[in-house]
C-alpha cells in the first residue's frame, strides 16, 4: 500500500479515486462496498459496485470529540437486507472506509474506522450512523464498589470456563415465537438454571443471534425459556440453540453454583447506607468483629 503514490495522484490534477467501505458484523460476516462503477479487490475483500451505498463527508477532529458520519444505501437481497437489520445483526458492526485510486487499489488510505450506530429503515433504503473510535471514550470505566459482582460470567475477571460440563446445553426447539421457547426433555438442569444466562441460535434462519434469558421454568418434561427481548428472526421447530447458565451476581451463587468464589468481583461485606448513618451506641466490644 502506498499512501505517497496516492498523494502524488491527488496532486496531479487528474484523479480517479473512489471510496470503499468494509462492514464486519459481530458474527464475522464481512461485506465490501464501493461507489466506483466496478468491483475492487484488496485486503482479501471484494468491494462490490452497484450496491447503492454512499456516505456523507467525514467529520473528524484531532481532539477527543466523537467523529461521526453517515452511510446511506439501498436495501438489497445481495447485500444489507432489512431482515438482517431488524434482527440486529449489524448492531455495533465494525466499519472501515478507504479512499482508493481505483486504477491501482494498492494506492489507498484508511480514512475512517469505527462502528455502526443507529440504523433507520424507510422506503426500501437504510441510513446508518457511523461512530468513530473516540465513541468508546464515552463508556464509563473503573471499578464500582458494590455488594454484587461486577464481572460478566466467563469474562477475564470472572475466569469461569463456560464450556464446563453442566453449564451449557445444546437443544432443539420444540416450539417458539421469537420470545418464548419450549424444549422437550431438557430437564436434567434445575428450574431457573439458565435465568440471566444466554440463548444463542446455532442453526436455521436466526443462526448467530444471541439474547439474554429472562425466565427459565420446568414443568414435567417441558422446559420453557423466555427471553428479555424478541430475537426478531424466524425460529422453526428443530432449530438448535445453545443455552448457557446464568448468574445473579450474588456471592452465595458464585460459591454454590459455580464454585468460583476466589474470583468474585463484589464486596459482600461493604457497609450499607443505614449502617453508615447509624448513631453511636454503647457496646462492650469495638473490635469490629466479623460480618459473617
Amino acid at each position: 500500500m502506498s499512501v505517497q503514490e496516492l498523494d502524488l495522484h491527488l496532486k496531479s490534477g487528474t484523479t480517479g479515486v473512489s471510496r470503499c467501505w468494509r462492514v464486519t458484523r459481530a458474527d464475522g460476516v464481512q461485506f465490501g462496498f464501493t461507489d466506483h462503477d466496478g468491483d475492487l479487490d484488496f485486503e482479501g475483500t471484494t468491494f462490490r459496485a452497484g450496491t447503492g451505498l454512499s456516505a456523507a463527508a467525514l467529520s473528524q477532529t484531532t481532539g477527543l470529540s466523537v467523529d461521526n458520519t453517515e452511510a446511506v444505501g439501498a436495501l438489497s437481497d445481495l447485500a444489507i437486507t432489512e431482515e438482517d437489520i431488524f434482527a440486529g445483526r449489524y448492531d455495533g458492526a465494525e466499519v472501515e472506509a478507504w479512499l482508493v485510486q481505483w486504477a491501482a487499489p494498492e494506492n489507498r488510505v484508511l480514512q475512517f474506522r469505527g462502528s455502526l450506530g443507529e440504523i433507520t429503515r424507510a422506503n426500501g433504503a437504510f441510513s446508518a450512523e457511523l461512530r468513530g473510535l473516540t465513541e468508546q471514550m464515552n463508556v464509563p470505566t473503573g471499578r464500582v464498589f458494590q455488594r454484587t459482582c461486577q464481572a460478566v460470567l466467563g469474562d477475564a475477571e470472572c475466569k469461569f470456563d463456560l464450556a464446563t460440563a453442566g453449564y451449557v446445553a445444546d437443544a432443539a426447539v420444540t416450539t417458539g415465537d421469537g420470545l418464548t421457547f419450549t424444549f422437550e426433555g431438557l430437564t436434567s438442569f434445575a428450574s431457573r438454571w439458565f435465568e440471566r444466562g444466554q440463548m444463542r441460535v446455532l442453526t436455521g434462519d436466526a443462526a448467530g443471534l444471541t439474547e439474554a434469558v429472562k425466565i427459565d421454568q420446568v414443568a414435567g418434561t417441558v422446559r420453557t425459556i423466555t427471553l428479555w427481548d424478541n430475537l426478531r428472526e424466524n425460529i422453526a421447530p428443530g432449530d438448535v440453540v445453545r443455552l448457557t447458565a446464568g448468574c445473579d451476581k450474588r456471592m452465595a451463587t458464585c460459591r454454590a453454583k459455580f464454585a468460583n468464589l476466589v474470583n468474585y468481583q463484589g464486596f459482600p461485606d461493604i457497609p450499607s447506607e443505614d449502617w453508615q448513618a447509624a448513631h453511636p451506641t454503647r457496646v462492650s466490644s469495638r473490635s469490629g468483629g466479623s460480618r459473617r
